[in-house]
């Protein structure tokens, strides 16, 4: 989570303001269901549907949920085992972003490289690059924050 605060603020008000934004997400995950396993598989399947309806395997993916010990990947794939992980970082970003991080992993499913074929199976996604575009310019700002 990036907090942006005034360069004013002192160190007491900025953990303050941490805090309460923490909270707030907190709230927002309960409300949404975006923290539950459970709503994140539900919506790999559903998507999996949509976009790879000719690959049944991938929407039948063995568990899709929400880990906390991926710093720098957005999500990963065991394709020997179906099991899909999606790193906590991007749970409160757009939703078109997070179903391509989805898409993605699920199409690791069918072809556990970065191929040809595997890039045109998460090229059916329209925002696909969009998203791509999104990933790396968070990439970016979190490798130039010098803390």
């Amino acid at each position: 989570m990036v907090v942006m605060i005034p360069d004013a603020f002192s160190e007491t008000e900025e953990q303050e303001w941490i805090d309460h934004m923490l909270a707030r997400l907190r709230k927002r995950e309960a409300r949404d269901g975006r923290a539950s396993d459970t709503a994140l598989r539900d919506r790999a399947v559903r998507l999996a549907r949509r976009y790879y309806p000719e690959h049944p395997e991938c929407a039948a993916p063995r568990s899709v949920r929400w880990v906390d010990n991926q710093q720098r990947r957005w999500g990963s794939c065991t394709p020997s085992d179906g099991t899909i992980r999606i790193s906590r970082r991007i749970m409160m970003m757009p939703s078109w972003v997070i179903d391509y991080v989805l898409l993605h992993e699920l199409a690791h499913l069918v072809h556990p490289d970065h191929s040809r074929p595997f890039w045109d199976m998460v090229a059916r996604y329209s925002k696909a690059e969009r998203a791509r575009g999104y990933l790396e310019g968070i990439a970016d700002a979190e490798a130039s924050d010098p803390r």
